[in-house]
This record gives structure tokens, C-alpha cells and sequence, in this order.
């Protein structure tokens, strides 16, 4: 999941990404474990994929 959101970041060029973390009934007790780990796991792993990558030029960059 992390690579996935990395890329996609990386690819629109992005500096925001949101997440919609629940799609149908979920137990309670799940769904703050799922948020959990997105924040501890997830996110932190995605910065490190983001930093690990040579800058380049936006695609809005003007020449």
C-alpha cells in the first residue's frame, strides 16, 4: 500500500493525500486499529519511499 501511495504522490506530483479509510460496516475496534497502523506504518513508510527518490521536475514547472 505504501508504494502505491508513493507512487501515485510522485506521479501527479501532489503534496496532499487523503485517504478514505472505512467502506462498509466495520467493526469499531477495526477501524481504530486500521487508522492506527495507516499513521504508524503506512505513512512514515511512504516519507521514507518519497525521500529515497531523486527530485525532478515537476510537470508544472515552467522552462
Amino acid at each position: 500500500m505504501a508504494r502505491k501511495i508513493a507512487t501515485t504522490i510522485s506521479s501527479l506530483g501532489v503534496d496532499r493525500f487523503d485517504l478514505k479509510y472505512s467502506s462498509g460496516p466495520m467493526p469499531h475496534e477495526q477501524l481504530m486499529e486500521s487508522i492506527r497502523l495507516y499513521g504508524t506504518e503506512v505513512i512514515p513508510r511512504v516519507r521514507e519511499l518519497l525521500a529515497a527518490q531523486p527530485p525532478e521536475a515537476s510537470v508544472f514547472d515552467e522552462d
